[in-house]
């Protein structure tokens, strides 16, 4: 089985932090599973924001997330992690992981091999 369950979401004002967690099934947790992060801005289209491979740098799909938002893994808990720091009320929205396993990570869901989405957790930014 390959399953996801999101944590970690809250309100916070603008300049704050949050982690969000991933844990997945021990399927997930292979050298081949791709782990993204998406968002969903209100009234906006889900978007890709990062992603990353256990053993692998993180990539982004938005660059200018770069210098704020990060990913990390730990192994031993089947545990994913978002950090999202130095937040803007332009951050608020949903936030998924989602997982795909293979030999290429595709950004694109409808390309996934087996993709499994998360349930979201809701992240709202005060001014």
């Amino acid at each position: 089985q390959m399953e996801l369950m999101e944590s970690g979401g809250g309100s916070v004002q603008a300049g704050g932090s949050l982690t969000l967690s991933c844990v997945v099934s021990a399927a997930l947790m292979s050298s081949t599973t791709c782990m993204m992060w998406f968002r969903e801005a209100p009234g906006k289209r889900r978007e890709a924001m990062l992603r990353r491979r256990i053993d692998g740098p993180i990539e982004y799909y938005n660059s200018s997330l770069a210098g704020r938002f990060a990913a990390s893994v730990d192994v031993a808990k089947n545990t994913w992690f978002l950090h999202l720091n130095s937040l803007l009320p332009e951050d608020t929205g949903m936030y998924y992981c989602a997982a795909d396993v293979g030999d290429y990570c595709v950004w694109n869901p409808r390309l996934w091999k087996f993709g499994r989405w998360g349930q979201g957790t809701q992240v709202t930014v005060s001014s």
